[in-house]
């Protein structure tokens, strides 16, 4: 993981958090719209976003460093937050090591790449995402609450959860529901008497109001914003099995802890975590499909302290032996994440067969469009350039805030129509104040002029006059 922070593999979101680093560079207070040029909030504005923002304008770093100072520290906290939170559950010195090793591998054949998600391969592509902090921030969060719970501490202690609590919402939205999940099995499980309840309440208070008052944009707005995510996070239900089917094992273990404790707190955490995937299936609202590490995680944990736990020896022994199969399956399936530390052609042919090459990107055109400048591009190229720093016309992703997002996504699609004329587009790209296009040699018009080629044929043109 330490060289795919040095490689940092592009792919999927890794644009837009650089374009937000970059807007906050230049304006912590009223950074604007990270992807287009309007003046808009975002929940991409989140803490962390702007300690990394506050680390690129103090230090004049370039963005991709920060960003790779910010996946050292997302690391950092992730690995000690689960061997804080494995601690409460296990006094196993193996329980750490066993947990981890299940948490990255224990997937499916099949590959999984989403922020939140922590597959191998999965988490070296998403290793500078806010995702990987806050699930760190998450780990240690259930470990706070859980010792926090078993003694009787004072009011600051539980001022300081509910602060935790809101950090963790605020980095990134769907991370803060696995933790809310996980923090609510962590309560049941622990069943506090009345004298906790107040403190209890005082943490949500304090969490609740962190979140109101948050400046960067309107927390409590995303339950009600149609965002269109529905769509994107429908393949989430697809292929279950092929994804997650090694995390069975898991779910047979979590049966094995029921019955010893039918309070056990990752049992409780799994029931919920599975009811809220379910009931996104079931209604169609699949972006609840994100809430999936909430039944995943405490299946992968309860797989790999199995092999601690009392009992047996000879069972334990042939649990592990069960376990190092699953886990030598799941490794093989993500044997291509390799190629993202190591070349390609150093790789045997079968596992370089499964490596699956990161985006380019699109630094070829920084000699020569400047920042905050707007360039005309379909969808992938809009999902990078925003990251060196020039805006697009339409985002490449859902933004819950932008109110003309539909307007944005129909004039770039009419503009690179092929029956759009020449007039047409010319007044599109006014209306929007374009002044460089990306596509190909096709795209060519009278007013424009070819600077560059990029990879793959496209063209980088100027609007003349």
């Amino acid at each position: 993981m330490l060289l795919a922070v040095v490689r940092l593999p592009w792919a999927g979101d890794l644009g837009i958090h650089a374009a937000t680093v970059q807007r906050l560079r230049h304006s912590l207070l009223n950074p604007g719209n990270p992807l287009v040029d309007a003046d808009t909030p975002s929940p991409y504005y989140s803490p962390w976003m702007l300690v990394l923002g506050l680390l690129a304008r103090l230090t004049g770093l370039p963005v991709f460093v920060v960003l790779r100072i910010g996946a050292l520290v997302g690391l950092g906290l992730l690995f000690s937050g689960v061997w804080r939170y494995v601690r409460t559950l296990s006094a196993h010195r193996a329980a750490p090591a066993a947990a981890l090793l299940c948490l990255v591998l224990l997937w499916g054949p099949d590959l999984l790449n989403w922020s939140g998600f922590l597959g191998l391969n999965s988490l070296a592509l998403t290793v500078a995402y806010p995702s990987v902090f806050a699930l760190g921030l998450s780990f240690h969060f259930w470990a706070w609450l859980t010792t926090t719970l078993r003694a009787h501490t004072d009011w600051a202690r539980w001022t300081g959860l509910g602060a935790l609590w809101a950090l963790i919402l605020l980095c990134h939205q769907f991370t803060g529901v696995v933790a809310t999940l996980g923090a609510l099995a962590t309560v049941l499980a622990a069943r506090p008497d009345r004298r906790l309840l107040p403190r209890l309440a005082a943490a949500l208070a304090v969490g609740i109001v962190l979140l109101w008052l948050w400046p960067y944009y309107d927390f409590f707005a995303l339950f009600s914003a149609g965002t269109g995510l529905e769509a994107i996070h429908r393949s989430l239900y697809s292929d279950l099995l092929g994804r997650f089917g090694l995390a069975l094992l898991g779910v047979v273990a979590l049966a094995l802890r029921w019955r010893r404790d039918h309070r056990d707190p990752l049992v409780l955490f799994f029931a919920l975590g599975a009811l809220l995937l379910a009931a996104g299936g079931l209604t169609g609202h699949y972006s609840w499909g994100r809430a999936a590490p909430a039944a995943l995680i405490p299946a992968q944990l309860a797989a790999a302290l199995e092999t601690v736990s009392a009992g047996r020896r000879a069972f334990r022994l042939g649990w592990a032996c069960v376990l190092g199969v699953a886990l030598a399956v799941g490794a093989w399936g993500q044997a291509g994440m390799l190629g993202y530390v190591v070349p390609r052609d150093a790789l045997p042919a079968p596992v370089a067969a499964k490596y699956r090459p990161p985006w380019v990107g699109y630094h070829w055109i920084t000699p020569w469009v400047g920042y905050g400048q707007v360039v005309m591009a379909r969808t992938v190229p809009s999902r990078q350039i925003p990251a060196y720093g020039p805006y697009t016309v339409a985002p490449g992703y859902p933004d819950v805030f932008l109110p003309d997002q539909g307007g944005r996504d129909a004039a770039v699609e009419r503009y690179f129509d092929a029956g759009t004329s020449s007039a047409d587009r010319r007044a599109i790209a006014r209306r929007y104040g374009v002044r460089w296009v990306i596509g190909p040699a096709a795209d060519a018009e009278p007013w424009l002029r070819p600077v560059t080629t990029g990879p793959a044929g496209q063209v980088l043109y100027e609007m003349r006059g």
